[in-house]
């Protein structure tokens, strides 16, 4: 049977095919190991909540060449008329010479999580500093920042950092198990923010730093279900500390239950996920998302796992 055959007869005005009447959007993450993201569901509920058309594609590098395919697969998501990306490790800068721009923040933090499309242009942002920020600003309310301590100084350590920076603590100390990327990230952000009180230490500085610190920030893999546990001793997490986790799954990881444990004020790492998400969508779309729902889509699909 042909196609002609099975097709619906369009004679006739009352059998006029319409044309849709909301707009349509295609987009997708790039990375490695990410067929297990929520971020697809995410997107795509709330597509669904302002009536449009929402399709969004998982692009696992591991299947598809690794890191060497990525101007293949950017070219492509082009070609196949996407309308935007995410990217996550280990493409956050591979993808950076692909790119037609950056945004101010994307260029000097150096990594890019969020690749908009329009027509054959390619911009690169990074949401990944927003979404934190968004999520640090609700989780502390009127309470002053402080003096902060930051864990981790990766790809999502320089964003997480770039952001507490931007709401003015009164010192901030980084510290890595890699000494020499902790001080290029201090030197990094000093530069940024000249007189902003900014060092790098070693683990052995830790606990000394965090007794005199305010605030903590946790920007490294340990409490990741593939990576159980707590990076610092947990003696030293105290009531007027406040604790912000960049880990979201699980969504209470060690960390988290410690400080909550000792009365200290907790920020999960849901809020910078659904950030960064909330922030993505509305630069693919141009239609301003519903933060709050879909913080709450999240909540409920992880506690489904």
């Amino acid at each position: 049977m042909t196609l002609a055959e099975t097709a619906p007869s369009v004679t006739g005005a009352s059998s006029r095919i319409e044309a849709p009447s909301a707009p349509s959007f295609l987009c997708g993450l790039v990375g490695s190991g990410i067929s297990r993201s929520l971020t697809p569901t995410l997107h795509e509920a709330e597509g669904r909540a302002h009536g449009v058309g929402y399709v969004y594609r998982i692009l696992d590098i591991d299947t598809l060449g690794g890191v060497a395919a990525l101007p293949r697969i950017v070219s492509s998501a082009v070609e196949f008329g996407f309308d935007g990306l995410n990217v996550t490790h280990p493409c956050k800068q591979a993808v950076i010479p692909l790119l037609d721009d950056l945004t101010p923040d994307a260029r000097m933090l150096g990594a890019v999580n969020t690749v908009e499309i329009d027509g054959d242009r390619l911009v690169g942002h990074n949401t990944d500093w927003t979404g934190f920020g968004r999520n640090l600003d609700a989780g502390l309310g009127d309470t002053p920042v402080g003096r902060v301590v930051q864990l981790g100084a990766g790809g999502a350590g320089a964003a997480v950092a770039y952001a507490t920076l931007t709401r003015g603590p009164e010192a901030f100390t980084v510290a890595d198990a890699d000494p020499s990327r902790s001080r290029a990230l201090a030197d990094q952000l000093s530069e940024q923010f000249p007189g902003g009180g900014i060092a790098s230490c070693g683990l052995s500085d830790v606990p000394a730093a965090v007794r005199a610190a305010n605030g903590l920030v946790h920007a490294t893999p340990v409490g990741m279900a593939a990576h159980p546990g707590i990076a610092l001793d947990a003696a030293l997490l105290r009531p007027d500390l406040w604790v912000a986790e960049v880990v979201y799954r699980p969504t209470e990881t060690e960390l988290l239950r410690r400080a909550r444990a000792v009365g200290a004020r907790t920020i999960s790492g849901i809020g910078m996920a659904v950030g960064q998400a909330v922030d993505s969508f509305r630069i693919f779309t141009g239609l301003e998302p519903d933060a709050a729902r879909m913080t709450e889509h999240m909540r409920q699909v992880l506690a489904a796992e």
